[in-house]
């Protein structure tokens, strides 16, 4: 596994280490490392990972970005290619973003080792978002090519969700080719590992985990809450993540004179913040549907919450949409947040709204799990390795 991430905070790249090594199979991880004191190597659940680079996730242009990224492949191919000589790989994967990452493992595609390309979103919708990037500049198109390149050279590419698929396959690569495999949440993280908590206490709980990107609609959330803050005195809003929002963030609560009521926190491991989560009463996945990537993104911690049993409220972008009705999750458009602190009011005072939302998610998680999902996952990688070891 190769991704230009946090190994211990991806769940994507989480699921896939953990069901191939639960299967026996030898898992190798490289990624990055957080300022804070980590090993370069440590073992985690049997997955060996190995942290070639750290990162401070502060990035403001695209030059610091690229030029972060550009040292991460330089060192991940080099990596891959000293790890290639001693013990052959069976198959590598690798993560965007970037797409680009793909041509690290170039010595053992070289060797005929199955590539797989794992398009967590798509590149140049991703960039354009973050850097306000038009769709028609030159450099959007240039991101275009990077992707049909990047696609070209894996073996095999796996999407995060359809509406991506469609668009990938339309531009960039050949639908057999490819492959949907969504973001689904692992029980044994998200409901053994975070059963005991309860929501106890005196505060209302709202919470919201995950990067803190202007696409996210942080600052929707933050003004939706202010507004009806003083009408449920015990209710407290948590965010935990990091990213190039979170000052501005904090500026706002701050000039909302919602300090002390809206707290902000620093990233948590997987299984850490699987327990936090469990303390929410309320969870609030404010995505910006006027940004044509937020539009699309699909949110993993929505069912994660579903999983836990926490009602949620979520703006109802395309791709959410696609995915769940309104019998599962409560709604507000076109990132109103006065439609959004009505919703946060209603859920407050309406238990009854609230039990029918978790019940119906509960019977859609059942359904949609990774433990109902990864087969798919693990018979992808076996019919790459069969292909190989018959070629």
């Amino acid at each position: 596994m190769l991704g230009y991430a946090f190994y211990e905070s991806d769940t994507r790249i989480l699921q896939y280490a953990t069901a191939l090594r639960q299967r026996g199979d030898i898992v190798d991880v490289v990624a990055l490392k957080r300022n804070d004191p980590q090993p370069d190597f440590e073992i985690i659940n049997g997955v060996n990972v190995y942290r070639i680079q750290s990162r401070t996730v502060n990035e403001k242009g695209l030059f610091t970005y690229a030029s972060r990224i550009l040292r991460f492949l330089l060192r991940s191919t080099l990596f891959l290619w000293r790890k290639q000589r001693l013990h052959a790989y069976d198959v590598v994967h690798v993560h965007n973003v970037p797409d680009f990452l793909v041509f690290g493992a170039a010595f053992p595609k070289w060797q005929r080792v199955p590539v797989i390309l794992d398009i967590h979103d798509l590149l140049p919708e991703f960039y354009a978002s973050k850097f306000k990037i038009s769709p028609t500049s030159l450099l959007f198109k240039v991101l275009t090519f990077v992707e049909h390149c990047s696609a070209a050279f894996a073996t095999h590419v796996i999407i995060a969700n359809h509406l991506w698929h469609d668009r990938l396959v339309a531009r960039s690569s050949r639908p057999e080719k490819c492959s949907v495999v969504r973001n689904h949440p692992d029980l044994a993280i998200f409901i053994e590992q975070a059963a005991e908590e309860r929501r106890t206490g005196e505060a209302f709980r709202l919470t919201y985990p995950g990067s803190l990107n202007g696409h996210q609609g942080l600052d929707v959330a933050i003004r939706a809450f202010a507004r009806i803050a003083s009408e449920i005195p015990k209710a407290e809003f948590h965010i935990y993540g990091e990213g190039p929002a979170k000052p501005s963030l904090i500026t706002l609560a701050n000039e909302l004179k919602m300090e002390g009521r809206v707290v902000f926190h620093d990233f948590l491991p997987s299984r850490e913040i699987a327990r936090i989560m469990a303390a929410t009463h309320l969870a609030i996945e404010p995505k910006r549907a006027t940004s044509a990537f937020g539009n699309e993104a699909l949110s993993t911690k929505i069912l994660e919450f579903m999983a836990l049993g926490v009602p949620v409220i979520a703006s109802k972008t395309r791709i959410h949409a696609y995915y769940y009705d309104d019998s599962i999750i409560q709604y507000y458009e076109n990132d109103d947040e006065t439609q959004l602190a009505e919703q946060i009011l209603r859920l407050t005072h309406d238990p009854d709204l609230c039990r029918r939302l978790v019940s119906n998610a509960k019977q859609y998680v059942r359904e949609n799990n990774w433990d109902a999902r990864k087969h798919e996952y693990l018979g992808l990688v076996d019919s790459l390795v069969a292909r190989s070891v018959r070629a």
